[in-house]
């Protein structure tokens, strides 16, 4: 039996870059940050000011506020990025999508911000007056409800909540669904939405961000010998996915194709990856197999690159083992220099940015890498974006639990 294939009709972005596809994609290739100081709450009490926020966006403005007010910041954000998607993907939505049309989200932490909402009315006014949409706010799989009831989605919905792979996997789940026939679109993506003064505090006792207080646009540097952590962020990515004859018959434009996908579990430390980065080493063949491609034949690899020391540090060995001398001629480089780390939303956020290389044969840098770490010695594009014949780019995501997401995404 052929193998059903599935293509990217469809992209949608709202992120600390821009509000677009188009905007961000041009902010990428510039090399811009768009990190910066925190301006939704006061910092004055954390060890870290800074993050990749979300600017020029108002929920009570796009959905109205008698529907915002039902949602948590991360529903407002994944409504917003799938409607880009599906308006891109040219699908009517004058009428409900339907049952084959499903639905597959990746989110790290859900409503965040209305559960510390909830705890503080909770210790300051009593239980009583907590919010009675608590619940359907702060949920994880809440986003994803408000979307499919959005916009008419009765197919399959999924949440997947594998940390900072949520999103990736998310995609990877899609491509399953539609390869097996169960639907012939799905709506795949992530969002995230948890910069929030406990999120900042909990993560900076973990020691994983960076604390360069003094200029945050120059923070995140992957890959650089002087990096210091992570810098949190927000956001929400999706992909219209779709079985390639559906597309045609309805004269859909196609990016690329969700050709591999490759998932594993490092099973040795709830945050720390694993020594040699074995488990993405697997979850890389994996993808590659599934795609049948070899290795040989990748040009790009977007990297999970978060800037911090573990994880940029077993990237660059889970890349050099598996490519082997052919790491010296791949071209690599991390996005979230610009935008801070998305968490559940990075992983489709990143394969966005890797559609858009296949598009236009153009490869956003890692910014910020000028002091090269010795043991980080692949070509990571530093500081400035090139042009690159690009065909077959992988895609790479690790998360907290030792997950372990990649995507292969192609021209043809």
């Amino acid at each position: 039996m052929t193998k059903r294939r599935v293509v990217v009709t469809g992209l949608g972005t709202i992120n600390p870059l821009g509000n677009s596809v188009s905007d961000t994609w041009n902010r990428l290739l510039k090399g811009e940050s768009g990190i910066d100081y925190i301006t939704t709450f006061d910092t004055s009490n954390l060890p870290v000011t800074f993050a990749g926020e979300v600017k020029n966006f108002d929920g009570n403005d796009y959905l109205g506020k008698q529907h915002a007010r039902k949602m948590d910041r991360s529903s407002h954000l994944s409504i917003f990025a799938t409607e880009q998607a599906l308006i891109d993907s040219g699908i009517n939505l004058e009428e409900r999508l339907g049952s084959n049309v499903g639905i597959v989200f990746g989110t790290g932490i859900g409503g965040i911000g209305a559960t510390e909402e909830a705890v503080r009315t909770y210790d300051s006014r009593g239980p009583s007056r907590i919010n009675p949409l608590a619940i359907t706010q702060l949920m994880p799989n809440s986003s994803i409800g408000q979307v499919a009831i959005r916009f008419g989605v009765e197919g399959p919905s999924l949440t997947i909540t594998t940390a900072c792979a949520a999103s990736a996997n998310a995609i990877g789940e899609a491509k399953n669904l539609i390869e097996r026939g169960v639907v012939d679109t799905v709506i795949a993506g992530g969002v995230e939405s948890g910069t929030t003064p406990m999120t900042i505090g909990a993560f900076a006792q973990i020691r994983a961000l960076s604390t360069q207080n003094e200029n945050p646009k120059l923070a995140c540097k992957p890959f650089d010998k002087e990096r210091d952590g992570f810098v949190m962020a927000e956001g929400s990515t999706v992909l219209v996915l779709e079985e390639e004859q559906h597309a045609i018959k309805r004269n859909a434009k196609i990016y690329g194709y969700v050709s591999g996908y490759g998932s594993t579990t490092d099973a040795y430390h709830i945050t720390a990856p694993a020594e040699g980065g074995i488990g993405a080493v697997r979850a890389m063949e994996k993808a590659l197999l599934d795609a049948e491609i070899s290795i040989q034949q990748v040009d790009y690899i977007n990297t999970h690159g978060t800037s911090t020391p573990a994880n940029d540090l077993n990237e660059t060995k889970a890349i050099k083992s598996l490519f082997g001398e052919y790491s010296k001629n791949l071209t690599l480089s991390s996005t979230k220099s610009m935008t801070g780390h998305l968490l559940g939303g990075a992983g489709a956020f990143e394969a966005m940015v890797s559609i858009l290389s296949i598009r236009d044969n153009k490869i956003a840098p890692t910014i910020n890498l000028n002091n090269f770490d010795d043991q980080c010695d692949l070509n990571y594009t530093p500081n400035s974006s090139i042009e690159l014949n690009t065909e077959i780019v992988m895609s790479n995501s690790f998360g907290f639990g030792g997950h372990n997401a990649v995507l292969v995404i192609t021209k043809t």
